[in-house]
């Protein structure tokens, strides 16, 4: 589906009656799967109108569940919608320390087995 949907126009659909979901930067119209949906209707409720995504991840749905999601998808979020990752102090921070840490056990098993 190639139809941009601004997130603004998502904004609008956040009833029970018009319900429309963000998903991994695709747009989902979720009105007719509403009374559906295994894990209850608030769930769905809880999410319309915005970015669902972390939500969806966090439950962990199955494969059927994103084979069923394709009939209700009626767009992409607008490009200038989508968030680009941003790595922040805290990822880098990670990164160094994890490269530092390896570099240190490559050492430590090289010497030890010098020794040997």
């Amino acid at each position: 589906m190639s139809k941009e949907i601004s997130l603004a126009e998502v904004k609008k659909h956040n009833k029970s009656e018009d319900l429309w979901v963000v998903i991994e930067d695709k747009v989902y119209d979720l009105t007719k799967f509403l009374h559906e949906h295994p894990g209850g209707e608030d769930s769905l409720i809880s999410v319309a109108g915005r970015n669902g995504t972390r939500e969806f991840v966090d439950v962990g749905h199955s494969q059927e569940a994103r084979e069923i999601m394709k009939k209700f998808l009626i767009g992409n979020l607008a490009a200038s919608d989508i968030k680009k990752p941003s790595v922040g102090c805290r990822e880098i921070g990670l990164a160094v320390g994890a490269i530092i840490l390896g570099m240190a056990l490559v050492y430590a098993i090289k010497r030890g087995m010098a020794k040997n």
